[in-house]
């Protein structure tokens, strides 16, 4: 099975779409508001919690050695279960420290999963299809080409038949999400992917996938394994 645009189409970041302005701000560090969550994410990386009293730095040491590369990588089968990369931080707090999960789009989430996907910052995406994770990743590609919502739109109609096209304005992007999280100037804030597919879901008036859930990790799973071999942008800034 080839990825979309693989053949066809040069695979393109939303980053290519963005005014200088807009793309000065992911660029320079001192710029992008994201940053602020990535600090966030360093300290609460060092700092001890749980029942268990131990940091993410009490097993896995340097961030900067330990997770480069892990954001590449996600979701991904981790013990059988499709795991995306803020499951997999929600699962380490509650088993290795007995800590509460965080919750979906809470500062503390999303501060974590910005400063772990830095330290894969400019790596190409490396998600695969394998025997484990075939079944996940078509259900996946069954939601990405499904019809929904009142407008009877999919996200393939977009972002594949009429991407580079222009939509109130502004051009159609491929959709792909090598820049998540991001902070988006119309937020005001770092948002997550799954927030983004939710934005995506309410604005062609469908029922939205809840966060967390099996159908959002595999369509996740699905466009990081049809924008493997781009490179990794997180944290990144758009519109």
């Amino acid at each position: 099975m080839a990825a979309p645009n693989e053949a066809g189409n040069k695979k393109k970041s939303s980053y290519e779409l963005m005014s200088a302005e807009t793309k000065a701000m992911q660029d320079d560090a001192s710029l992008n508001p994201a940053m602020f969550w990535v600090a966030e994410g360093e300290s609460l990386w060092q700092s001890k919690a749980g029942s268990k009293n131990i940091a993410c730095a009490s097993c896995h040491g340097d961030a900067k050695k330990s997770m480069r590369g892990v954001a590449t990588q996600y979701p991904k089968m981790v013990k059988g279960k499709l795991q995306t990369l803020e499951g997999q931080i929600n699962q380490c707090r509650s088993g290795a420290q007995g800590s509460p999960a965080l919750a979906y789009e809470s500062k503390e989430l999303l501060a974590i999963t910005a400063y772990i996907a830095l330290q894969s910052k400019g790596m190409p995406i490396a998600v695969r299809e394998t025997s484990a994770n075939k079944a996940e990743l078509e259900k996946g590609r069954h939601s990405f080409n499904e019809r929904m919502g009142q407008l009877n739109l999919s996200c393939a109609q977009c972002h594949e038949d009429r991407a580079g096209l222009k939509l109130g304005g502004s051009p159609i992007p491929q959709g792909h999400p090598n820049a998540y999280p991001i902070y988006r100037l119309e937020w005001q804030t770092l948002g997550s992917l799954q927030r983004r597919l939710r934005n995506c879901m309410s604005g062609v008036r469908a029922q939205q996938f809840e966060y967390g859930s099996p159908e959002m990790a595999q369509l996740e799973l699905f466009l990081m394994w049809r924008a493997k071999g781009m490179l990794l942008e997180a944290p990144g800034v758009r519109p």
